[in-house]
């Protein structure tokens, strides 16, 4: 995906409206998926809610950031507020420009307009790459996966790490979602890689992959990028945090 338009921008006008007060905003967001199914897209407020709400599971792989973080897809800021008042540097990026908007108005010190495909070494060198609220999803496919990671390798230090979480999706009996599994796989799609788009108000994004993944499929996409996960954390359901790690201490090139 490329820089969001303002027509096209559904999530950064819905967390805008949320931090401006905007009653529209209690109302959540909604997401398509390519086959029809539609849902919510859970609590706008979440988005903007303090440590000791979030899943423990994020809670857990935040303690695990140091040095340079890089938050990739970084929303209304959470993570970027949290690891700024512990003294580390934190630079967010999203390709939604009000997303971006509503993280500098909230205190984040360096926030980008920056899709994650367009990531160059100009951006600095990191120590730790943050994908929290499932944002491993956001690699879309498994060779665009493999791709980022590469690109991610040449922008990170000699022992950086990415903390990553995602959804294990066939931990599920749903049959909608059996389907549309079963739909993926024959048209040569990853079952976890889930065409949608985001709506709300008058606001649409176009459609975009997102990749939910198991730790099998994680680690055949890790292998060969110069990334290795070397530690797991589980929520006790399908969810899970990846702490990933380059072989041996690469350098970055």
């Amino acid at each position: 995906m490329g820089i969001f338009k303002d027509n096209q921008d559904a999530f950064g006008h819905l967390l805008f409206d949320h931090e401006k007060g905007n009653t529209d905003s209690r109302l959540p967001g909604i997401l398509e998926r390519y086959d029809g199914f539609i849902t919510d897209a859970g609590s706008t407020a979440a988005y903007f809610s303090e440590y000791k709400n979030w899943p423990l599971i994020e809670r857990k792989a935040i303690r695990l950031a140091r040095g340079k973080v890089l938050d990739i897809g970084c929303g209304a800021g959470r993570h970027c507020l949290y690891l700024q008042e512990k003294g580390l540097e934190v630079t967010g990026i999203d390709n939604s420009p009000l997303t971006i908007e509503v993280c500098k108005n909230r205190g984040v010190k360096n926030a980008v307009i920056l899709a994650l495909n367009d990531i160059t070494p100009d951006l600095g060198i990191f120590d730790t790459v943050l994908m929290l609220g499932h944002n491993f999803g956001l690699f879309g496919s498994f060779n665009n996966a493999r791709r980022i990671l590469k690109k991610l390798d040449r922008i990170t230090s000699r022992k950086a790490r990415i903390i990553a979480t995602t959804n294990d999706i066939y931990q599920t009996e749903d049959p909608d979602n059996l389907r549309y599994h079963e739909y993926n796989r024959n048209h040569g799609r990853m079952s976890g890689q889930i065409q949608i788009k985001v709506r709300y108000k008058k606001y649409a994004t176009p459609w975009f992959d997102y990749l939910m993944v198991s730790r099998d499929e994680m680690e055949n996409i890790l292998d060969g990028t110069g990334w290795k996960v070397t530690r797991y954390i589980d929520a006790g359901d399908s969810h899970y945090a990846a702490i990933i790690e380059k072989r041996k201490g690469r350098k970055n090139k």
